[in-house]
C-alpha cells in the first residue's frame, strides 16, 4: 500500500484497522497518545508503540503581559512568530491589556515574519497581512537567511525584533539578529515538560534497549532531550542510545537531526519536507530496505 503525506495527515490515525506486522515506535505526533498501540498503513504491518514525551505548559508572566502591551503601543518594528499555539496564546492573553480587535490592528501596523505554515494560519485568522514567511525547513538558519534576503522589507538595524519562543530559547538566533544591530526581546509564552505519566516513555525506552523496536520517528529535539533525561533516571541510558544506533531512526528535520548526532545517534531519514505525513510517508518507503541493510 502507497501512501500520499495528504492520506497521512487526514487519518488522523483514527483507525485500528490497517495491516500490520512488526515492531516500529513513534513519538508523539498528530494523534492522541491515548490510543496506545494501533496500525499504520505503509509499513508492512509495524506495530506502532506510541508514547508521549512531552507536554506543553503556558507560561503567562509579567514578561509576556509587557510584551504585549508593547505591541498594542506599537513599540516594535517587526515581530517573528516562530508557532502557530504561540501566536494564538498571545491573542488569547491580551484580554487584560486590550481587545483582541486593537492587538490585532497593532499587529497590521507592524512586520510580521512567520516561521511555516502553523504561524501563517493564525495570522490569516487573525486578518493580519504577513511581511515575510520562512521556507522550510523553518529553522533559525532559515529565518536570518530570509531576512537577509529581504533586507530592505523588514531591517533590522537599529530595529526592535520580538520573537515569539517555540517552547525553548534560540539562542542562535537572537546572536544573529544582534549582529545584524536588531535590539531583541524574546518571550516564552509555553515551555515543554515531561508528561505527567512517564510509564509509556519508560516502556519504550526498555523496549528500545532490549533491541524489540526496528523503527523510531521524532518529529522535535525535545523529545530526545526528554528521553534521555528519563532514560538516565531509570538507569538505562547508555543502552537507550545503543539501541537507537540499531534501528532505522527517522527525524523531522535538521534541529532534531542536529540533537540526535550530538548523542552519537546516526540519522537514516529525513524527509523532503518537514512535515508529518511526509515523514510518515518516507519512513514507510525507506523501512524495509534500511532494516534489511542493518541486520
Amino acid at each position: 500500500m502507497r501512501l500520499s503525506p495528504s492520506r497521512v495527515r487526514d487519518s488522523q490515525i483514527a483507525s485500528r484497522d490497517w495491516e500490520a506486522f512488526g515492531p516500529f515506535t513513534i513519538q508523539e505526533s498528530w494523534y492522541s497518545p491515548r490510543h496506545g498501540n494501533f496500525k499504520m498503513p505503509g509499513f508492512n504491518g509495524l506495530r506502532v508503540l506510541s508514547f508521549e514525551s512531552r507536554r506543553e505548559v503556558r507560561t503567562a508572566s509579567e514578561e509576556e503581559q509587557n510584551l504585549l502591551r508593547e505591541i498594542v503601543n506599537n513599540k516594535f518594528d517587526a515581530i517573528i512568530f516562530m508557532t502557530g499555539v504561540g501566536a494564538r496564546a498571545l491573542a488569547e492573553a491580551v484580554g487584560v491589556i486590550a481587545t483582541p480587535e486593537e492587538f490585532f490592528s497593532a499587529l497590521r501596523r507592524t512586520r510580521i515574519i512567520v516561521r511555516g505554515p502553523k504561524p501563517a494560519a493564525a495570522m490569516r485568522d487573525f486578518g493580519v497581512p504577513i511581511t515575510l514567511t520562512v521556507p522550510e525547513p523553518n529553522t533559525w538558519r532559515e529565518i536570518v537567511k530570509a531576512l537577509d534576503e529581504h533586507s530592505q522589507t523588514v531591517p533590522l538595524k537599529q530595529c526592535r525584533v520580538a520573537v515569539q519562543e517555540h517552547g525553548e530559547p534560540s539562542p542562535e538566533l537572537y546572536a544573529a539578529l544582534r549582529e545584524r544591530g536588531a535590539e531583541v526581546v524574546p518571550v516564552r509564552v509555553y515551555r515543554w515538560e515531561l508528561p505527567e505519566d512517564l510509564d509509556p516513555l519508560k516502556r519504550a525506552i526498555r523496549e528500545v534497549a532490549e533491541k524489540k523496536i526496528n523503527v523510531v520517528m521524532f518529529t522535535s529535539s525535545v523529545q530526545l532531550v526528554h528521553a534521555l533525561r528519563v532514560a538516565e533516571d531509570i538507569q538505562l541510558r547508555q543502552q537507550f542510545i545503543d539501541g537507537l544506533k540499531r534501528l532505522m531512526v527517522a527525524s523531522i528535520g535538521p534541529i532534531c537531526s542536529e540533537k540526535l548526532r550530538e548523542n552519537g545517534v546516526r540519522v537514516d531519514l529525513e524527509p523532503s519536507h518537514p512535515k508529518m505525513g511526509y515523514l510518515v510517508k518516507e519512513a514507510a518507503e525507506r523501512s524495509s530496505a534500511t532494516l534489511q541493510s542493518q541486520r
